[in-house]
């Protein structure tokens, strides 16, 4: 009997504890807006809540191709420019298969938007919605991106 208990935390609760935290992408889509800049929000396919288009890093794509690939995918997004460089990062819990939680670390690529596609892969599967960075802040869940949201001001604009 002690046996099957030792099994079971070495080879199923132990690991939860040590598993590593991840990282994913994620795409600031934004433009210019008639009363400033505007960012895009679309909502997560599980939950229905407002996130970034983001995902994981793809073989073959360095971040900011696999950041643009996740805007394509998730929210027809064309892009004008491209930010080479993360302007910032947030972590929350993302659950995987099986409900187990691991804390990702999500870098943050601005990707300013020259036109949104009506036909795109997950178009079927999310809502999109362009809004003032303060009411993307009020949206979002997480506070560290909430707090990326509220300060973002694109290239050029002071």
């Amino acid at each position: 009997m002690t046996s099957f208990f030792k099994r079971m935390f070495f080879e199923y609760i132990r690991p939860i504890f040590l598993r590593p935290s991840g990282l994913q992408v994620a795409a600031l889509c934004h433009r210019s807006g008639t009363a400033g800049p505007e960012i895009l929000l679309i909502t997560s396919r599980d939950t229905g809540r407002w996130v970034l288009p983001k995902g994981w890093p793809m073989r073959g794509q360095d971040a900011v191709g696999a950041a643009t690939i996740e805007a394509w995918e998730e929210a027809g997004v064309r892009p004008r420019t491209v930010g080479q460089e993360p302007i910032g990062s947030y972590r929350y819990r993302k659950k995987l298969r099986g409900g187990v939680p691991v804390t990702t670390r999500t870098l943050v690529f601005p990707i300013e938007v020259e036109h949104l596609e009506e036909d795109f892969p997950q178009k079927d599967e999310r809502e999109r919605r362009w809004v003032a960075p303060t009411e993307a802040a009020r949206m979002v869940k997480e506070p560290e991106l909430r707090d990326l949201l509220a300060a973002f001001r694109p290239s050029g604009v002071h």
